[in-house]
């Protein structure tokens, strides 16, 4: 029995306890998790001791997907969910959604030629997370030197070849590049999922590092929401910092999702130029974005 003395210091490290508890308990849902990407993405989360639950959502293989990995030894209790008709219970009470869904590119494919296929998914799985879990934060994955672990590089802009700006003056730590090296390195960040592709020969596109991206943003995103401060990650969302309505920054993340848009920054002259050659092709896909979104049915 605890001596009267002791108790109120139980009774703090069991509140401390109680509330470790109810932070590390998130019930997230992967929208595609039977694909090159879902797998190993499902994988990272179930590792994670912040998740509880992860439903894992496709039109294949996911009850084998779910099978697999409800033998790791982690927290998290895993389900597989097969089929439309299963999608409403998978998306039922969960705090997070991350959909790697759709198809992948392949040599010779332009990003644009994925557009009408890829766009009918996600608008068809974010529909019904809007109906099922409308208070969930959505992360939808699309295509974006020293220690690596070490470097932070933001990446604004937005998706494919020039609208891949990555700011490399805002570095940390700082870094210092020849002008020909500076323009060859932001080239290999801006074409680095073509590199995968063609490296690859048809087999596949970059989903285990994609994977990994997602996890991370789906960490970060549940620690902000767990109450951590100074969580920052860049994302692609609406938009007031530039012309385009649409524009990927660093955000301050917090409980409610994104709670500061920390915008550009101050940003090199070649950056500049960058930002304003992109516009033109930016505000062009997002335009073919919004009308399929106002015809989709």
């Amino acid at each position: 029995m605890l001596s009267r003395l002791a108790r109120p210091a139980a009774a703090a490290a069991l509140r401390r306890g109680l509330a470790t508890t109810a932070q590390n308990n998130a019930k997230v849902a992967v929208l595609g998790a039977s694909g090159g990407i879902g797998q190993p993405l499902s994988l990272l989360l179930k590792n994670s001791p912040l998740v509880s639950r992860l439903s894992l959502y496709d039109i294949a293989h996911t009850p084998g997907v779910a099978a697999d990995l409800s033998h790791i030894e982690t927290r998290a209790n895993v389900k597989g969910f097969l089929g439309p008709e299963q999608l409403p219970e998978c998306l039922k009470g969960c705090n997070v959604v991350v959909i790697p869904a759709g198809v992948p590119r392949k040599p010779g494919m332009t990003r644009d030629d994925l557009f009408n296929t890829n766009a009918s998914i996600v608008a068809t799985l974010t529909t019904a997370c809007a109906k099922h879990c409308p208070e969930a934060m959505i992360c939808i994955i699309s295509n974006p030197g020293l220690d690596p672990a070490r470097v932070n590089v933001p990446v604004i802009g937005g998706h494919a070849g020039k609208t891949i700006i990555p700011l490399i003056s805002q570095c940390t730590p700082k870094v210092d590049f020849p002008q020909d090296q500076l323009e060859k390195l932001t080239g290999r960040i801006q074409e680095a999922g073509t590199e995968v592709v063609k490296a690859k020969a048809g087999a596949g596109s970059a989903t285990l590092s994609m994977a990994y991206a997602g996890a991370r943003f789906v960490f970060s995103l549940v620690d902000a929401m767990n109450g951590k401060e100074g969580v920052i990650e860049c994302a692609f969302v609406r938009s007031e910092e530039t012309e385009s309505p649409y524009f990927s920054t660093p955000l301050l993340l917090g409980k409610n999702g994104i709670e500061k848009n920390l915008g550009i920054g101050k940003i090199s002259p070649f950056e500049e130029k960058m930002v304003a050659e992109a516009m033109s092709e930016l505000k062009a896909s997002i335009k073919k974005g919004e009308e399929f979104a106002k015809n989709f049915k």
